[in-house]
C-alpha cells in the first residue's frame, strides 16, 4: 500500500484546499504538520518531513507538496539523500524571486540537483509565485515530469482548486 504524505506550504492548507480534499480521500493520506506555518525555517520543515516518514518503508512513501512545501521536499531530498517512491510537486514557489518576500528562511538557494526518485512538477502559466519558465527549469534540473495546467494561478482555493479530481488522477499516474 502506498502511504501519501501531504506537505502544505506557507500558512498550511485550509479546509477547502485540494490538499485537504486529498487528505480526506482515504486512510493512506496523512498531513505533515509543521511547528511554524507562518515564518518557517527550512531545517525545521525538512526534519519534520523526515520524522513523519521514518517508520514507513521508503518504497511506499509518496510526498505531495504545494508551494513552499514543494521546496521543503526538494531540500529534504537533496540534503538527506533518501529514496522514496515519489513526489508530486504542485505549484512550487520560487523563494529566489524578487516578489517572494515572505518570512521563510533557508529555502534558497533552490537546489538544482537531480532528485533520486520519481517526481512530477505541476505548474501554471500565470502563477504569481513562480513563472512557468522557472518551474520548467526546476523540473528539468530535478529530472521531473512536467505538467502544464495552463492559466491555473497558484493551484489553490483562490484559483478554483478545491476538490481536485484531476490532481488525484495525476497522483495515480505516478
Amino acid at each position: 500500500m502506498t502511504n501519501y504524505f501531504i506537505v502544505p506550504g506557507l500558512g498550511n492548507s485550509g479546509p477547502s484546499h485540494w490538499q485537504t480534499y486529498f487528505e480526506q480521500s482515504g486512510s493512506q493520506f496523512r498531513r505533515i504538520h509543521q511547528q511554524e506555518w507562518d515564518a518557517p525555517e527550512c531545517e525545521n520543515w525538512i526534519a519534520t518531513i523526515d520524522q513523519a516518514i521514518a517508520e514507513y518503508d521508503p518504497e511506499t512513501v509518496v510526498l505531495i507538496g504545494h508551494s513552499l512545501g514543494c521546496m521543503a521536499i526538494v531540500q529534504w531530498a537533496v540534503r538527506y539523500g533518501k529514496r522514496i517512491k515519489g513526489a508530486l510537486l504542485v505549484a512550487p514557489s520560487d523563494p529566489e524571486a524578487d516578489q517572494y518576500t515572505f518570512p521563510a528562511k533557508g529555502f534558497a538557494p533552490v537546489p538544482l540537483e537531480k532528485i533520486p526518485f520519481k517526481t512530477m512538477v505541476v505548474a501554471s502559466t500565470n502563477d504569481p509565485w513562480v513563472s512557468f519558465e522557472r518551474a520548467a527549469f526546476f523540473a528539468e534540473c530535478w529530472g521531473s515530469a512536467l505538467v502544464n495546467l495552463g492559466e491555473a494561478g497558484h493551484v489553490n482555493v483562490a484559483s478554483g482548486f478545491g476538490e481536485w479530481e484531476e490532481g488525484l488522477k495525476l497522483l495515480e499516474g505516478m
